[in-house]
């Protein structure tokens, strides 16, 4: 099954394993999977580190490329189906980068693991 998971569900298997929740970690631990960071994630995490909002050990490429290696992470490029797909959702809250995440696991049909619950409200789905 094909996974996309959210900006912090990367932060987090990264950094502090320990705050993902229990079927996220099934997910992520079962090869059987594909697991999927989106591109948008790695922009959030860079500008959001430039801003001194999110502060990581490693530099984020490093981090990238030790995800994709030690967990087969795959990355999603943003493709313009991606950003059209923006047209057809709710203005259920404004931050670009979650819009756009959200727009990509439905373009897909991917499940979304996110602790983000606002997701809900959204036509994707999801797990936490």
């Amino acid at each position: 099954m094909n996974y996309l998971i959210d900006t912090h569900v990367f932060l987090w298997l990264s950094l502090s394993p320990e705050r993902l929740s229990e079927q996220a970690c099934q997910i992520l631990q079962n090869r059987e999977n594909s697991i999927f960071l989106s591109k948008v994630s790695i922009w959030e995490i860079q500008i959001k580190q430039q801003l001194g909002k999110v502060s990581l050990a490693l530099p984020l490429a490093t981090l990238v490329a030790d995800e994709r290696q030690t967990n087969q992470l795959q990355l999603l490029s943003i493709e313009t189906h991606h950003i059209y797909g923006l047209s057809a959702l709710e203005q259920h809250h404004r931050d670009p980068f979650d819009r756009l995440i959200i727009s990509q696991a439905r373009q897909e049909e991917m499940t979304l693991v996110s602790a983000d619950q606002i997701f809900s409200q959204y036509p994707v789905q999801l797990i936490w």
